[in-house]
């Protein structure tokens, strides 16, 4: 008789874990689709300046880079969105604090690299946050 309530208790502890594990799965971001887009989607297109921006902002770098070539952007959706982009950037004539439109850097001062960003966004508040980035030179 004394060994039936340590059963219940043990029943009720396993319903607790399996209630604890089953609410841990339900919150959980779950991706509704990834795909592949094209760079002419006005976000995609916000997103290509803010990492431009971003990139030139933290370089060390005397000239901006601009992206040259895109290579593959990748959307992936959840409660925000996931931008992968991979490009091709190449240092232009412009110096950190010109903004006009510039031109790419010929001779000594060429120089092109090849760059991965995940980028967060949460378009209807304009947030843009880089989850991360890696750069190497071609």
């Amino acid at each position: 008789m004394m060994n039936r309530p340590w059963k219940v208790l043990y029943l009720l502890w396993a319903v607790l874990v399996a209630l604890m594990a089953f609410s841990y799965q339900k919150r959980k971001t779950t991706f509704i689709k990834v795909e592949e887009v094209n760079a002419v989607e006005t976000l995609v297109k916000k997103a290509l300046q803010y990492v431009t921006d971003a990139y030139n902002e933290k370089s060390e770098d005397m000239y901006n880079f601009r992206i040259l070539r895109i290579l593959k952007i990748e959307k992936q959706v959840t409660d925000h969105i996931e931008y992968h982009i991979s490009v091709d950037m190449q240092r232009t004539t412009c110096l950190k604090n010109e903004t006009s439109s510039c031109e790419i850097q010929e001779g000594a001062l060429y120089k092109k690299i090849q760059c991965y960003f995940s980028v967060y966004v949460v378009p209807w508040v304009e947030k843009y946050k880089i989850l991360n980035k890696k750069c190497t030179n071609d």
